[in-house]
């Protein structure tokens, strides 16, 4: 099948975007737009770093051809080569190539496909409204940041007891509350990570990595294969801590003889006033959630949070859940 008629109409389709359109590639997430759209190549500007970069028409074709060649008409994100995402994220503008990334493929279809082009976002979009998420780390995290600005934290030394026993208490349970929803959006990203390459979001990025863990097998296989491969027993056999704390148990022998014991000192959280913490939460939420615009208090605290979104803004000059103007053609 000749690429030609494909290549002409993804030509059209990058004719039609934006000049400020965002595309963004696959795997890397990095964004990029279309600087100028020629006979033969497809030229591209990354956003995040001075670089201008030509598309060439051979490798959309090679790309073309490798989807071609496979069965289902899918080919992997994983064996595209290094630098090489741009070209799945441009041919993706074609109506009938889209990329799935949670399947870590771009794929051919018979319907009409989606793109790694990014649509503008409505002030009114529903997406974009704030909710209250019904998640343990949000309310631990409120209570968190209200203890945090009640007190002088420069020198904690100075501090009364019972204030540092509620932060102690108000950071414990957000370490744990963060820990448990990391767990849960690792396990969502592992599934969509196919390589060591870096995905970037707007305040870090992440990579898929592999830990190896070793545990070894029942004692007799172990003893068996080592004295076949000419290894004593006795090199490699050691002191059981389970059996010496049985034989401490029937002999006068006191656990200094055997061991040597420190003690280290720490604190641990004992309690929580659970009905407490629900209380001053919300609290915190009534304040949040109130519209009196004469409230000089509510304002305050609108006025901060306008604030803190400014300097986001300010330090991030990409998101990916933004979206941007498209229509317009190239010159």
């Amino acid at each position: 099948m000749s690429f030609s008629a494909s290549w002409h109409t993804l030509l059209d389709e990058a004719e039609a975007v934006s000049d400020e359109a965002t595309i963004v590639t696959p795997i890397t997430h990095t964004p990029f737009r279309l600087s100028d759209v020629q006979e033969h190549r497809i030229i591209i500007d990354y956003i995040e770093k001075d670089e201008t970069r030509p598309l060439q028409f051979e490798q959309f074709e090679t790309l073309y051809r490798g989807i071609h060649d496979e069965p289902n008409t899918e080919f992997a994100l994983d064996r595209l080569p290094p630098d090489a995402d741009p070209y799945a994220a441009v041919l993706s503008l074609h109506p009938r190539f889209e990329i799935d990334e949670d399947s870590g493929v771009i794929r051919e279809s018979d319907l009409e496909a989606t793109t790694q082009l990014h649509k503008p976002a409505s002030d009114t979009d529903d997406d974009n409204e704030r909710h209250e998420p019904d998640l343990q780390v949000y309310s631990d995290a409120l209570l968190l940041t209200d203890t945090l600005e009640r007190h002088e934290m420069t020198d904690i030394a100075t501090i009364d007891t019972d204030a540092l026993v509620n932060l102690y208490t108000i950071l414990s349970d957000v370490q744990r509350s963060a820990d448990d929803l990391r767990k849960d959006i690792a396990d969502v990203l592992l599934n969509r990570l196919h390589h060591d390459r870096q995905v970037s979001g707007q305040f870090g990025s992440v990579q898929r990595t592999s830990r190896r863990n070793r545990t070894l097998k029942d004692e007799e296989t172990v003893l068996n294969a080592l004295e076949t491969a000419g290894i004593d027993r006795e090199r490699v056999t050691s002191v059981d801590r389970d059996k010496v704390d049985e034989a401490l148990e029937v002999t006068e022998l006191s656990e200094s003889d055997l061991y040597e014991v420190d003690t280290t000192e720490y604190v641990r959280k004992a309690d929580v006033d659970e009905d407490t913490k629900e209380t001053r939460l919300q609290g915190l939420k009534d304040r949040l959630a109130a519209s009196d615009e004469d409230d000089e208090e509510v304002q305050q605290l609108q006025e901060e949070i306008e604030e803190l979104e400014d300097r986001i803004e300010e330090l991030t000059s990409f998101s990916s859940g933004t979206s941007y103007h498209t229509g317009s053609k190239h010159g």
